[in-house]
């Protein structure tokens, strides 16, 4: 990195992002398999609580009252279902904060562990690549905001103005520790959330909304197939229409959506049908997620999705007299954008990567996920995604993140909380 246009002050904060550390910090998140709902989905909370107030900041960690969360008619959803959880916000003083750096430790499930290198919660560092669950979503943007705090303050550096750093769980299941945090009082004057985004910045984000679909039939030994109804072959026109239905919905996307083969995708992601393998099934169940469109009313989309559904019912003999029932489980994210009049926060963060990388700024996009950041922008708060890794690789067995994006990000990081706060 060339030290032209940076001030004495920016280069000796920057002097103290080390990349072994950077790498170690990281593996030894991952290590802790904070899958949501877990108990280490509190460990960690409290692991990191030690690590913040070790650097003298001052630590809020307090015990989610879930009852009062779940009745609050607000609360976004949840899907695994949690008997404890942790909030974890770190100050540098009192007041507002001028720039809030956001992150969720949870991760999801493993999955098949026979498609991993080797175990997922140990990870490995290969062709300067850190692989491992949760290395990219979110764990390298959880350290990459440790680190850039860590920094600037073993600089010495005294910023006049307020910073801090929010860690929420519940983030991959609708969004629980935001809503959390944010109902706390917990607020910013601007926040990042370090999520992967690819060396771009993503100022705004689809909804996504837990939906199951429940067909009938009737059961009848296998052999007499004839005398039942099969829920699973009913199932199938009910499937061809919401095929139709994603295709309507992503016939003329959002300018920032407009790169994305599919920007709100509609996907059936777990089936559930018969319970015998010679009888009949007279009942499936679909579990799926339906894809909001940027500044869409989800009660809009979910209305499409139940229509298309009647609609699909009414055509078929069977279904018109037994029709399936939609009920919206889980986790229900609503799209958010960053306000498009107030750009002061795009700009920082813009500029200290151009700096760092010694490159163009980066491009603006949408991203075709949910995410907090619709929470934070409700609140009022200019909030934007910039962070470590290439999301495509999220939730899936090769997940990993360059340790060079690690590093970029964790000083533009820096340079950003240096500028905002001085």
């Amino acid at each position: 990195m060339s030290h032209r246009d940076l001030s004495d002050l920016e280069l000796r904060a920057l002097a103290f992002v080390d990349e072994r550390e950077l790498v170690r910090d990281l593996v030894d998140l991952i290590a802790i398999p904070s899958v949501s709902g877990s108990d280490a989905e509190c460990d960690v909370q409290h692991r990191i609580a030690k690590q913040v107030g070790e650097l003298g900041l001052d630590v809020d960690l307090w015990q989610l009252d879930l009852d009062r969360l779940t009745a609050d008619p607000a609360f976004p959803g949840w899907e695994a279902e949690r008997l404890e959880a942790w909030g974890l916000v770190a100050s540098s003083g009192p007041g507002e904060p001028e720039l809030v750096l956001q992150g969720h430790v949870d991760v999801v499930p493993s999955g098949d562990l026979g498609s991993w290198r080797g175990d997922p919660f140990t990870a490995t560092v290969t062709d300067g690549q850190v692989h491992g669950r949760g290395t990219c979503d979110m764990k390298a943007g959880v350290v990459a905001n440790l680190a850039a705090v860590r920094a600037v303050r073993a600089a010495g550096i005294e910023l006049s103005k307020p910073y801090a750093v929010q860690l929420v769980v519940g983030e991959e299941d609708g969004g629980l520790g935001a809503f959390a945090t944010l109902g706390r009082g917990h607020r910013g004057k601007a926040c990042i959330i370090t999520e992967p985004t690819s060396g771009t910045i993503t100022t705004a984000n689809a909804g996504a909304l837990t939906f199951e679909l429940r067909v009938p039939g009737v059961a009848t030994h296998g052999s007499t197939r004839y005398a039942g109804v099969s829920a699973l072959e009913k199932f199938l026109p009910v499937q061809a229409a919401l095929v139709a239905l994603e295709a309507r919905r992503n016939a003329d996307p959002h300018p920032l959506m407009a790169e994305y083969p599919l920007a709100y995708p509609l996907s059936i992601g777990k089936v559930s049908c018969g319970d015998w393998a010679s009888s009949v099934p007279d009942l499936l169940v679909a579990e799926g997620r339906l894809g909001v469109a940027l500044e869409e009313d989800p009660d809009s989309a979910r209305a499409q999705l139940e229509e298309a559904v009647a609609e699909a019912a009414a055509a078929d003999p069977w279904l018109r007299d037994h029709p399936p029932t939609v009920a919206w489980t889980g986790g229900q994210f609503a799209s958010g954008a960053y306000a498009e009049a107030d750009r002061a926060l795009y700009d920082l963060v813009a500029a200290a990567h151009a700096d760092v990388t010694e490159g163009p700024r980066p491009r603006e996009r949408g991203a075709p996920y949910g995410s907090d950041l619709r929470q934070y922008a409700a609140a009022g708060i200019p909030t934007l995604h910039y962070g470590p890794g290439d999301v495509r690789l999220a939730h899936g067995p090769d997940e990993s993140v360059p340790v060079r994006e690690l590093v970029a990000v964790t000083e533009s990081l820096v340079l950003a909380l240096v500028r905002a706060c001085r």
